[in-house]
């Protein structure tokens, strides 16, 4: 238990009393140290909680100069004020101007009898300290000791029940996604609101760090648990006191050797779905209902599914040594913890890395409904990454081809790429230089834009492209007559000389307008979306 004044007061052997009728919080108050200053100006030298000692050597008498020299003591953060007395002292009793002072101030004030040497307080105050430490330590054993034999049992909840018991703090793991793999609480089955911001910053930080917080008056801590990559996150809940404190590293040690240990037994289940998911692609063309049986045998009953293809190196790193078994060990690390966040767990490591270079690419089988994104930031940050369409089951071979081939496209863009039905143009555009793309739109479309109704031929021949060339369709979305459609097109193709008839011309007006959409705007600022810059119209 911490020292308080109440108990120096307590000890018949120091026979320290009381100035003033001192309120009992006051008295409550934990003696950090003690220390003997006769100084006029004692507040620099003190660190807070001090029983500071003196004989008054140097004391005002006016209750102005009290009240100072009281306040100088209050704010260096003293928990008491003692007053040495004695025959041959100043003092033979508290003056009274440093009484009423101290009362003001709520400062409790000692005094120290003639018999009773300060050494002796000094002596009491840090023999009391050094029990407090002891049980600190103590306790700490103990509690060390209960987790390390809980650590023999199975799993993850005896450690974090026998945490609870022990400390009275909460104790929950999570998987790297912030999804509850074990409580302490059998009544707890997801990790509180207030902890998802801190839990997903430190789970972006991997190994490097832990963080607290306090959230609605709750105290909050989140340490990253695993030997070399990420397996988990402890979270606790609630204050742990200084002998809690002292056991925390062995409980992180103990739940990450426990996650390792369990990540190397899932090693055969892993083995098996990577083996389950190499035959469902083995079949050029599988039976739609045994592709979905394929799939729920492993719990993964999405309608619809789609490929996900990354390359654990790329070859720059090839080339700098990570090749060969580093290699092939970084993509099977990477398989692990993807079948870990992913539903299913139906991931292999296949083929070769990027120009031959080995280590492979990992393959993987989602949900549609999956935030891939957000997965592949957390496993595979700054990886290149194909997303394939979300596909049935059983086509979900061509999906994956889909992604891989969107490789080279994620590693111009530094980022995963997905493939939409929708937004293959994008892809296209992505590729480009920004000034490069609108540089082209503007010379095919420069002679519309100097038309006094440039802008309209141009909306016009849009609308027509977009809905494949059909007159009644661009007159209906643009609310005209059909005819006024024809005559602006004949006009646009007038002032540009192309001919819509033509692959190559129709080609280039469609990619134009689509640059001048807007499709190209993130290109070259890193996904920031940026307006296109007006086109160039001399003369007006």
């Amino acid at each position: 238990m911490p020292l308080r004044i109440s108990d120096l007061l307590a000890r018949s052997d120091l026979a320290l009393s009381v100035t003033y009728d001192v309120p009992p919080r006051l008295l409550d108050r934990t003696i950090e140290a003690a220390t003997v200053s006769d100084l006029p100006v004692p507040g620099k030298w003190l660190q807070g909680g001090e029983l500071l000692m003196t004989i008054g050597l140097l004391l005002p008498s006016d209750p102005a100069a009290c009240r100072a020299y009281v306040r100088e003591v209050t704010e260096g953060g003293a928990a008491c004020l003692a007053l040495g007395l004695g025959q041959g002292l100043p003092y033979q009793e508290a003056p009274a101007p440093l009484v009423a002072a101290a009362e003001e101030a709520g400062l409790p004030l000692l005094t120290v009898p003639d018999e009773v040497p300060f050494i002796a307080v000094t002596k009491a105050v840090f023999d009391a300290r050094a029990d407090e430490q002891r049980e600190v330590l103590h306790r700490a054993f103990a509690t060390q000791r209960r987790l390390t034999a809980a650590a023999a049992g199975d799993g993850l909840r005896p450690m974090l029940a026998e945490w609870t018991a022990a400390t009275g703090v909460g104790a929950a793991v999570l998987d790297p996604l912030g999804r509850l793999l074990a409580t302490g609480d059998r009544a707890q089955h997801t990790p509180p609101p207030q902890a998802r911001d801190l839990v997903e910053r430190v789970a972006a930080r991997g190994l490097r760090g832990s963080a607290s917080s306090t959230a609605g008056g709750q105290q909050l801590e989140v340490q990253p648990l695993g030997a070399r990559r990420l397996r988990g996150l402890l979270l606790l809940t609630g204050r742990p006191d200084d002998a809690a404190r002292s056991v925390v590293p062995g409980l992180v040690s103990l739940l990450s050797l426990e996650l390792e240990r369990r990540h190397l037994r899932d090693e055969p289940e892993r083995r098996r779905r990577s083996a389950l998911l190499s035959e469902l692609l083995a079949a050029e063309d599988p039976a739609a209902d045994r592709a979905r049986d394929m799939l729920h045998s492993v719990g993964l009953t999405a309608e619809r599914v789609r490929g996900v293809v990354v390359e654990p190196a790329d070859g720059r790193e090839a080339a700098a040594g990570a090749a060969g078994e580093a290699a092939a060990a970084a993509a099977q690390e990477m398989a692990a913890d993807l079948a870990l966040a992913i539903p299913g767990g139906l991931v292999r490591v296949t083929g070769t890395g990027p120009g031959g270079a080995p280590g492979g690419i990992v393959e993987a089988v989602v949900g549609e409904d999956l935030d891939v994104r957000d997965v592949l930031a957390r496993f595979a940050p700054h990886r290149p990454a194909g997303i394939g369409p979300a596909t049935a089951p059983e086509a979900v071979r061509v999906s994956l081809r889909q992604a891989a081939g969107l490789l080279a496209v994620s590693r111009s863009a530094g980022e995963p790429a997905e493939a939409r039905q929708s937004q293959a143009s994008r892809l296209l555009l992505d590729l480009g230089d920004r000034r490069t793309l609108h540089g082209y739109a503007d010379s095919v479309l420069g002679p519309l834009d100097l038309a006094d109704n440039g802008e309209e031929l141009i909306a016009t021949l849009a609308a027509w492209l977009e809905t494949g060339g059909a007159w009644d369709a661009t007159s209906r979305r643009l609310g005209v007559h059909r005819h006024t459609v024809r005559n602006r097109l004949d006009k646009a193709m007038d002032l540009t000389g192309r001919r819509l008839d033509d692959p190559d011309d129709r080609f280039d007006l469609w990619l134009a307008t689509r640059i001048r959409r807007g499709d190209a705007a993130t290109v070259g600022t890193g996904g920031r979306p940026t307006p296109p810059p007006p086109p160039t119209r001399p003369g007006r």
